[in-house]
């Protein structure tokens, strides 16, 4: 399968040929990891502008010639750990574009009788070798005139052709396992003018009187020499220091995962002799010498070390320096020591007074120093000193104050267990790293400081800005943090990188806007957004905070409620006013009045028929009502029976269930209107119920009478079924003259009895 860019995987697929109908179109194929045994001339031949070709991992044991012709742009060919007994130069013949091949981990035991690569002249870098590798002969490299990088996997060679290396020019960097001292010393020879880092490994150095550049013409090129995995001896050691001083160019020396068997009774006289070491950097790393507590203290060795500039020993269980020895580092400005058995009784020995003169960078982290007070003041002994870490450490405590070196600015306290930061810490600081210490806060006064580093801590805020006002750089990562703000911020006024990542961040709506806001956070902040998450509300929980957006109802709750609670208010007293407009008090009380006249079985049947007609009217007309039409009708012949409130209504009884009662039993309701019967209530309640009324019987039992002239205006216009019986039917008005009268009792009547 391939991707976009044509890259072809067909790793680890059990296959055991090349695949058929390759295309022009891939630059990548990746065929590792299976079994194919054979390439055959047409299994490339289409893939011509393939620039990677993995073969590596399979059980390849023969290769047709041309079957990489037409691979004229590959770039890099993997033909490692297969089975190929020999290497032909007919296979990279047209690879003119090839810069990496790797041939290692095959079973050839040579390259052939000539070189294979003599046409590759883009060649950069070469892996070859293996375990069954045992020949080099001249001629083998020629072709090749740089490498950037050269491998030979050489644990068992065992004949090296002087001069076969020679016709490389160039080599910046040479790595060979070799474990046959005298080789050594013959590639040595062939690369002091090619090779400009040349790294052995597996070897066990030889005790031999020969220069390692005899017959050699100066300027030489290499400048760095590392062995690993080798074994040195009291006596190996002595000479190879002698040896190595023959080679000027030599500035570095590194030492890995090496073994030392002796004591340190090294031949310092003969050393001495040989005179100045041009070397200005020693590496030793890991380093195992059996019996190190029986180590001697490199006495007579003081006159090779004046010159050395950096020196590393970490990893090799050095638990002192003796002073007399460290007052000869004159020249020494980087000194590590981590990972070490240090104490701070022996630190005393280390660092005595005027050891280390020059002495600018001092690495002691990961040791066994407790006490904080006692390492600051033997290293304010370093005069020049400006670089200290001492990280790793135990010291649990920290005093309040120390004595350090007068020009310190750099100081590492990460992972040394302090509860807290005290005035301790000197004020000439410029990058301070209190890491990995549980501080819960940082209040220090440090006016030169730059960078500060408070990763994996309890801080739950970022510092104040004023005790440190020209801080460029914090680094406050995996703390407690739950959200800074704006002003905060804004208080670092250099502040260029901050790295808040990892933290527990509380996306709250001000958090959030301040976030959104500032554009220059995005700039500052080291991770973003990536590293920067929510962890609260849970709503949002997981996700990037520059992502989060919250809802109105959640950032302003207070002012929402507010509003809601106005908006409220103002749709009550709208309907307040709507209601008093519209007389919905009215509609109201008809609507009660109806149900509680539907809650009463329904109108009495005509047996149950008591009065001809229910009167309503004012209290002022009562005298009217009951001298005058109380009598003119109760006195007919036939007499008509009418209900007054006064007289008929049931004692005890609710005043509005009278109304009602007497109504339904009544054919007939009597209106005497006035000015006064409009102002009464409860003719108001009684003309409420027969309006109902006069809407669900749809019937006309009521009767008007106009005890005098008003308006029709005057009766509310919410009845709207009496305004438009007073403006569609004649209704009975009371006349003044005798005659008249006589003639409205006859009409009258005869309403009644209609």
């Amino acid at each position: 399968s391939c991707d976009a860019s044509q890259l072809c995987n067909c790793s680890s697929m059990g296959l055991e040929f090349i695949p058929a109908g390759l295309t022009a179109k891939m630059t990548v194929l990746n065929l590792t990891h299976n079994r194919i045994k054979h390439i055959q001339s047409q299994d490339l031949q289409q893939a011509v502008n393939l620039k990677t070709l993995l073969l590596q991992s399979n059980e390849i044991s023969s290769i047709d010639e041309d079957s990489f012709q037409s691979l004229e742009r590959l770039e890099l060919l993997d033909l490692s750990n297969n089975s190929l007994a020999h290497l032909s130069p007919v296979w990279f013949g047209h690879l003119f574009s090839l810069q990496h091949l790797h041939l290692q981990g095959n079973s050839y035991r040579d390259l052939g009788q000539s070189s294979p690569f003599s046409r590759l002249r883009n060649l950069s870098s070469l892996h070859l070798g293996n375990p069954q590798f045992s020949v080099i002969r001249q001629g083998n490299f020629e072709g090749i005139e740089f490498l950037h990088k050269l491998w030979i996997d050489g644990s068992n060679l065992s004949q090296y052709e002087q001069g076969s290396l020679k016709s490389i020019k160039q080599i910046n960097h040479m790595i060979i396992n070799l474990r046959n001292s005298n080789i050594f010393s013959e590639i040595v020879r062939d690369l002091v003018h090619s090779v400009s880092w040349l790294e052995v490994a597996e070897i066990k150095l030889p005790v031999e009187k020969k220069s390692l550049v005899q017959n050699s013409t100066r300027p030489f090129r290499i400048q760095k020499l590392t062995f690993k995995e080798a074994l040195f001896t009291d006596q190996s050691i002595s000479r190879t220091i002698v040896s190595l001083k023959e080679i000027t160019s030599l500035k570095e020396l590194q030492g890995i995962n090496c073994v030392l068997e002796g004591k340190g009774i090294w031949d310092t006289k003969e050393i001495a002799m040989s005179g100045q070491s041009f070397v200005e950097t020693i590496t030793i790393i890991k380093v195992v010498i059996q019996n190190f507590h029986l180590f001697f203290d490199l006495e007579g060795m003081e006159s090779q070390i004046n010159k050395l500039k950096r020196l590393t020993i970490a990893s090799s269980n050095v638990f002192m320096v003796p002073c007399n020895l460290a007052r000869h580092f004159l020249s020494l400005l980087y000194l590590d020591f981590h990972d070490n058995l240090l104490v701070n009784k022996r630190l005393d020995e280390t660092i005595c007074e005027r050891s280390w003169p020059s002495l600018q960078t001092l690495n002691l982290s990961q040791n066994s120093l407790k006490s904080l007070e006692l390492t600051a003041k033997y290293i304010s002994r370093l005069p020049k000193l400006n670089n200290l870490d001492i990280s790793l450490n135990n010291f649990v405590e920290i005093p309040d104050v120390c004595k350090w070196p007068k020009h310190l600015k750099y100081l590492n306290l990460s992972s040394t267990r302090i509860p807290k930061v005290t005035s301790c810490i000197p004020q000439t600081l410029e990058v301070l790293d209190v890491s990995g210490n549980n501080l819960k806060e940082f209040g220090l006064q440090l006016p030169s400081l730059k960078e500060l580093y408070l990763t994996r801590n309890q801080l739950k805020t970022l510092p104040g800005a004023a005790p440190i006002p020209n801080l460029v750089s914090l680094s406050v990562r995996r703390n407690k943090l739950n959200s800074f703000s704006k002003e905060q911020f804004e208080s670092f006024r250099r502040m260029e990188l901050l790295d808040a990542s990892d933290n527990n961040f509380i996306c709250s709506c001000e958090f959030l806007s301040f976030v959104h806001h500032e554009a220059r956070l995005a700039q500052v902040l080291v991770g973003w957004p990536d590293k920067y998450v929510c962890d609260s509300p849970l709503a949002v929980r997981g996700a990037q905070v520059g992502a989060v957006h919250l809802s109105l109802m959640e950032c302003h709750r207070s002012l929402v409620v507010s509003l809601i609670c106005v908006l409220v208010f103002l749709v009550i007293l709208l309907l307040v006013a709507v209601g008093y407009k519209y007389h919905v008090v009215w509609y109201l009380r008809m609507t009660w009045a109806w149900l509680q006249a539907k809650r009463k079985p329904k109108r009495a049947p005509p047996k149950d028929v008591c009065y001809d007609a229910f009167v309503s009217y004012s209290e002022n007309d009562s005298e009217w009502v009951e001298n005058t039409m109380v009598r003119e009708l109760e006195q007919a012949c036939p007499p008509f029976r009418l209900c007054l409130h006064k007289r008929d209504f049931v004692p005890g009884k609710w005043i509005v269930d009278n109304i009602i009662d007497s109504i339904e039993k009544s054919r007939k309701t009597l209106f005497v209107l006035s000015e006064h019967f409009v102002q009464s209530e409860w003719c108001k309640y009684e003309l409420d119920f027969s309006h109902f009324r006069l809407f669900d019987e749809n019937n006309d039992a009521a009767i008007l009478i106009l005890l005098e002239p008003i308006q029709s205006k005057a009766i509310p216009k919410r009845f709207c079924k009496l305004r438009k019986i007073m403006n569609t039917k004649t209704y009975l008005e009371w006349p003044a003259g005798e005659q008249q009268q006589q003639v409205f009792w006859e009409n009258l009547k005869g309403a009644l009895k209609s």
